[in-house]
C-alpha cells in the first residue's frame, strides 16, 4: 500500500509545499518512506512548459531492495520516466511476479521498454491484481493515471484553473485540504494526457480492445447468460464446488504467501495477515482456507468490530433498567464468537487470535471528523455508518483470546498484521442478496442472471476507493480473495445454477440456495454452523448504523 500525490500545472505556476495534513494522510499511508521527484516540461519551440511533481509514501510489502524498502517515485535514468504504483501487480502480461520481485520494477521496467503509447497500454492492460497509478512516459510526453479494473485502489482527481490562467491536474490517494472538486477515477479504463500541446485533455482508453468486446463484464470477461435444459439441482458433488476451492486456494496463496514480516510483530514473529471477521460465511470460509495455505506456526488474527451505539442501548435496557454488556450483543459478535469456535474445532493447532474490537461511542465521535475526511468526496450517512467499522477493524487494538474456552481473561492487543483479508465480492459473483431470490421468482433463470450480470457490472464502481482510504490509514492492505481476476472469471463463465439453486429450496442440501455454492464449500471445510449463516450488512451487524436516531436515512447528507 503506498501513497500517490501528483501535480500537472503550467511550469509559471509555484509548486508550493505539501500540505501539512495531507503530507500526514499519505504518510500514514505508507510509513516506511517519503519521496518526491519534480520534473520539468517544455513545449516545443516555445518558452514556456509544464511542471510535474511527483510524491510517493511506500509501505513495504513486495520484493524489497538494498535498504529494505523500494523508494518511490521511481525514475528511469537513461529516458526521465517516472512511476508512482500503489497496490500489487500479481501478474504482468500473464507471467507470476516472483516473490523475491518488487511488483513496481517489474511493472515499470515494462513500461520503460515499451516504447510507444500503445505499448505502454499494452502493459497496463496485462497488470492482475488491485492498483492504482500515475506513469510520466518522458519519450512521447505522455502521463497514465488509472485504478485497476474493480477500482480496489483510491485515486482522486481534481481539475482546476492553474495561478496564471493556465490548467492544472491534481491527482491524490485521499482527498487534499477540504472542498469541493475532487471526485473518483473511473476504474473504466486507463486514462492519458497528453502534453505537447499547451492545453489539457483526458483521453480513456478502454481496458480491452478488439472485436466482439462489447459484453464484456468489468473488463475480465464474458458473461454466461445459458439458460438451464431441465431441473438443476447444485449439490457438495457439484463440479463447481470443488473448482471454487481450487480457484480460492490460488487466489490466497498470491495474497498471503511471502508476505513479509510487519515491524511491529507479535513475540513470536509469526503474524502477518488479519482478516476482517464478522464471523460470517465469506470471511470464515477465507479464515478456514487460510489455514491451508499458510505455514503452520503462522497465526491469523480474527478482527471483529462491535460499537457502543446508544439508542440500542437504550432499546435494550428499556422496562428492565439492566445494563447488558452491548459488546457482546452485536450480532456480529455473537456470530463471530460462534465461528471462531468452530474454526479452532476443525483447525486445530493453528494460532488463530479472536481480536474484540470494542469502540466506545466517546471514541467513535472523537475520530468522526477524521473518518469523514477520508471518505471525502463520499458523504452519506450510510458512507459513514460503514467504514465507522471498517475503519476501527482495521486499527486491530482490541481484546484477544486465543481460545473459546480458555479460563484466563482476554488482554488488550495490537495486531501487528500489515494485510487484511475481505469477503467482499461474494455476494456479487454467488447470489447473496436478498434481490437475488427476488429476481428468480419474478422471471426465472433470465432474471436471476440479469441481476447478477448487472452486480458484476457495477464492481468497479462500488464503494472500494472509499473504504480503501479509511482502512489505509492505519498503515494497512487489504485484499479481496473473491475479486481475484481469474477467479472473477471463472465465476462470471460458469452457469448461474452452479453458483446459487434458487429452484432448489434448503431441503436438497441442508443449505439455503443464496450462494449455496460457497455453503457447500464450508459443509465440505467441516463448517455446518458457518454454512447456515445468513448474510447481514456489516452496519447492521456492528450496530454503527442510526447512533442516534432511527429515523435517520442513509442517504442523508453529513452534517
Amino acid at each position: 500500500m503506498c501513497g500517490i500525490h501528483f501535480t500537472l500545472s503550467p511550469s509559471t505556476a509555484q509548486q508550493g509545499d505539501l500540505a501539512p495534513a495531507l503530507k500526514s494522510r499519505l504518510q500514514a499511508r505508507g510509513p516506511d518512506h517519503f519521496g518526491q521527484v519534480q520534473v520539468h516540461r517544455c513545449l516545443q519551440n516555445a518558452d514556456a512548459g509544464w511542471s510535474l511533481r511527483f510524491t510517493s509514501t511506500v509501505l513495504a510489502l513486495r520484493g524489497h531492495g538494498d535498504s529494505g524498502v523500494t523508494r518511490q517515485p521511481l525514475v528511469d535514468d537513461a529516458t526521465g520516466s517516472v512511476l508512482c504504483w500503489n497496490g500489487e501487480a500479481w501478474r504482468v502480461g500473464g507471467a507470476r511476479v516472483g516473490a523475491g520481485e518488487n511488483d513496481a520494477r517489474v511493472v515499470f521496467a515494462r513500461l520503460v521498454a515499451s516504447g510507444s503509447v500503445e505499448g505502454a497500454l499494452d502493459v497496463l492492460r496485462g497488470v492482475e491484481g488491485p492498483f492504482a497509478f500515475v506513469y510520466y512516459d518522458a519519450v512521447p510526453g505522455s502521463v497514465f493515471f488509472g485504478r485497476d479494473r474493480l477500482g480496489r485502489r483510491s485515486l482522486l482527481l481534481m481539475e482546476r484553473p492553474g495561478v496564471d490562467g493556465g490548467e492544472a491536474l491534481e491527482l491524490c490517494s485521499v482527498a487534499g485540504e477540504a472542498g469541493d472538486g475532487w471526485r473518483e477515477v473511473e476504474a473504466d479504463g486507463i486514462y492519458a494526457v497528453g502534453l505537447g500541446e499547451g492545453r489539457l485533455s483526458l483521453e480513456r482508453h478502454d481496458w480491452v480492445v478488439g472485436e466482439d468486446t462489447a459484453d464484456f463484464v468489468s473488463g475480465i470477461g464474458r458473461f454466461n447468460r445459458a439458460l438451464p435444459g431441465g431441473s438443476c439441482a447444485l449439490s457438495a458433488g457439484s463440479p463447481s464446488v470443488g473448482a471454487l476451492r481450487e480457484q480460492l486456494l490460488e487466489s490466497l496463496r498470491l495474497r498471503i504467501l511471502n508476505v513479509p514480516l510487519p515491524p511491529a510483530s507479535d513475540a513470536d514473529g509469526k503474524t502477518r495477515v488479519a482478516i476482517l471477521f464478522s464471523g460470517g460465511l465469506d470471511c470464515t470460509v477465507l479464515a478456514r482456507l487460510a489455514h491451508e495455505v499458510l505455514d503452520a506456526d503462522q497465526g491469523i488474527d480474527l478482527l471483529n468490530v462491535a460499537f457502543e451505539n446508544p439508542r440500542v442501548i437504550a432499546q435494550l435496557q428499556k422496562g428492565t433498567g439492566i445494563l447488558h454488556d452491548f459488546y457482546e450483543a452485536c450480532p456480529d459478535r455473537i456470530t463471530g464468537r460462534r465461528s471462531f469456535a468452530e474454526l479452532r474445532k476443525v483447525c486445530p493447532g493453528r494460532a488463530f487470535r479472536f481480536v474484540a474490537v470494542n469502540v466506545p461511542y466517546t471514541e467513535t465521535q472523537a475520530h468522526r471528523q477524521q473518518v469523514i475526511s477520508l471518505i471525502h468526496p463520499h458523504n452519506t450517512e450510510m458512507d459513514l455508518s460503514i467504514t465507522y467499522a471498517l475503519y476501527f477493524a482495521a486499527r486491530g487494538q482490541g481484546f484477544c483470546t486465543e481460545s473459546p474456552d480458555a479460563d484466563s481473561p482476554p488482554i488488550f492487543y495490537t495486531s501487528p498484521a500489515r494485510v487484511l483479508l475481505s469477503g467482499l465480492g461474494a455476494d456479487e459473483l454467488f447470489g447473496g442478496y436478498s434481490r437475488h431470490p427476488s429476481a428468480f421468482q419474478q422471471r426465472g433463470y433470465a432474471g436471476l442472471i440479469d441481476e447478477l450480470l448487472l452486480d458484476v457490472g457495477r464492481l468497479g464502481k462500488r464503494n472500494l476507493g472509499r473504504d480503501d482510504r479509511v482502512m489505509a490509514h492505519w498503515g494497512k492492505e487489504v485484499r479481496f480473495p473473491f475479486l481475484d481476476e481469474r477467479l472473477v472469471r471463472w465465476a462470471i463463465a460458469t452457469p448461474a445454477w452452479e453458483k446459487c439453486d434458487f429452484e432448489n429450496g434448503e431441503e436438497t442440501s441442508a443449505v439455503e440456495p443464496g450462494k449455496r455454492i460457497l455453503r457447500l464449500l464450508a459443509l465440505a471445510l467441516g463448517m455446518e454452523g458457518v454454512a447456515k449463516e445468513k448474510k447481514r450488512a456489516i452496519q447492521f451487524g456492528s450496530r454503527t448504523a442510526k447512533m442516534e436516531s432511527g429515523r435517520v436515512k442513509g442517504t442523508t447528507v453529513i452534517s
